[in-house]
Parts: structure tokens; sequence; C-alpha cells
């Protein structure tokens, strides 16, 4: 009898750990537990509208840079055109969010946040700015940027340009 296929989309719980003894297994679990409190008073907020984490991303970035072609924000979640197309249908037709044609290249999608998307995103980031600003409080004096250094440690080095395009590493530049 054949043996039964494994779903490769689950982790075996029943495995033992990973035989290498340096596994930054503690720092990996804190960013799990920091990740679940971060996004869990934003998700509830944004379950209340009808949205989930990736309409959270579309406002963060374009509040961040008002113009923002759809071209770049692709860029920047990785996502296909098809979940972005969904993602800034919702937003759009919900008025948080309006689209106007480039200048110079009338082809260009520019994305706006509306002043209802600039609320909610202010709502959106007022207890996760809270909660950073309470961590970063307890820190030594250089803390914040200690933080800023090794946030942008683990961003993959190809992505640090964009990075800087979006103003992410003032704090902090690299050598």
């Amino acid at each position: 009898m054949p043996e039964p296929q494994k779903n490769v989309n689950k982790a075996d719980i029943t495995s033992p750990l990973p035989a290498r003894s340096d596994l930054p297994l503690d720092i990996m679990g804190l960013f799990f537990f920091a990740y679940r409190d971060f996004t869990g008073d934003a998700d509830a907020l944004l379950e209340r509208q009808g949205f989930g984490r990736a309409h959270h991303r579309v406002l963060y970035f374009v509040n961040l840079r008002p113009g923002m072609p759809v071209a770049d924000l692709l860029d920047i979640l990785k996502i296909t055109k098809q979940s972005l197309a969904r993602v800034l249908r919702q937003l759009i037709d919900n008025g948080y969010i309006e689209q106007k044609t480039g200048q110079a290249d009338r082809r260009q999608r520019l994305l706006h946040a509306t002043d209802k998307g600039r609320a909610f995103f202010a709502t959106l980031s007022a207890t996760q700015a809270s909660r950073i600003d309470d961590a970063i409080a307890a820190l030594p004096p250089d803390g914040a940027h200690m933080v800023r250094q090794f946030l942008i440690g683990m961003v993959d080095p190809n992505d640090h340009p964009v990075l800087d395009r979006l103003s992410l590493t003032i704090n902090y530049r690299r050598p």
C-alpha cells in the first residue's frame, strides 16, 4: 500500500528541532509574538471594514508616498497584478484611495489616499506607533538606531535601494 502523501505546506510538528544548536530560536519566537501583537490591533480595525493586511499594506505605502505608481506598488509588495487589482478596487470603491492618470505618461495610474484613507491610515497606525514608541523608550539612547540597523539588515540587499527611495533608511546609512 503506498504511503500517504505529505502536505508540503504544513510543518511536521512532531519532527525534532534541527541539529544546529546555533539557531536563533529565541529571536525567531520573539519575532512571531512581536509581529502578532503589532498587527493584532490593526487587524481588528481592518476586519470591521471588510479588509485584511493586504489593504493595510497598500494604505501604508500610498500614504507614505502619495502619487505612487501602481507599478512601484507591485514591485514593493511582490504580489500579482490580479491580487493588487482586487485590493485596490475595494479601497477605491470604498473611498479610501483614488487613482489619477499620470501627467507625463497617461498610461500611469498614480495612487492617492483620500481624506477618508488618510484618516483610516492614521487610526491604524496609532496603536502600532504607540507599541513601537513604548518599546524604543525602554532602550538605551542609541536603541532606535540599533533597531533600524537590525531591521535593515534583515531586508534583502536587493531591496535596499527601495528602502532609500521610500526614505526608510533616513536614520541609518549603510557603509
